[in-house]
């Protein structure tokens, strides 16, 4: 951890920071639930990839780490997650998934550069508008997350991903995880 914060402890992590700041963060858990665990035409596997995915290229440690044991928690391997991070072509995942990840790595490194072609690819694997918007919304999600963790100084994760057991694993599949978490942490609308 940076001292960026120098109220915050040296074990801080996202919960610490609602602690800190409820009143500025009272709406954000609901709207991470709503994009993270609400309907769309993305699983919520491919959510919580696309959140690891966009944190690893921000090198955001908290958030990528976090969000590959929400991925695991869905099914999705670390490994897997691991290797989107060093050959997006090559990492076994769905092919179909691959354009998404390339317009939200665009959309993460060089936002004003997104073009048509780059759409026009999530498209022709099938993709509908609502779904690009899902991703979209994921992403900027995200790379907001990272900032405000990073911003805090928070720049480690607690723990190994491919040691999170099931017990940790199980609350991440609740349809509320992140209204839970949020409100666990003093954040109420």
């Amino acid at each position: 951890m940076k001292r960026l914060f120098p109220s915050l402890p040296d074990d801080a992590t996202l919960g610490t920071v609602y602690q800190a700041f409820p009143s500025k963060l009272a709406p954000l858990a609901e709207y991470q639930n709503r994009v993270m665990r609400g309907d769309s035409s993305l699983s919520i596997a491919e959510r919580e990839t696309i959140a690891a995915y966009v944190s690893g290229l921000n090198a955001c440690a908290f958030c990528h780490g976090a969000h590959m044991v929400h991925a695991k928690a869905f099914g999705v391997s670390v490994d897997a997650i691991e290797a989107m991070m060093h050959d997006l072509e090559t990492a076994p995942i769905d092919e179909a998934l691959k354009p998404i990840l390339a317009f939200c790595k665009g959309l993460t490194l060089a936002p004003s550069r997104t073009t048509e072609a780059d759409a026009k690819a999530v498209y022709e694997a099938g993709w509908s508008e609502a779904a690009l918007f899902d991703a979209i919304q994921v992403c900027g999600l995200f790379n907001m997350m990272n900032r405000v963790l990073e911003g805090t100084g928070i720049t480690s994760y607690y723990l190994d991903p491919k040691h999170a057991g099931e017990a940790l694993l199980a609350p991440l599949r609740s349809r509320s995880c992140y209204s839970d978490f949020g409100a666990a942490n003093g954040l109420s609308e």
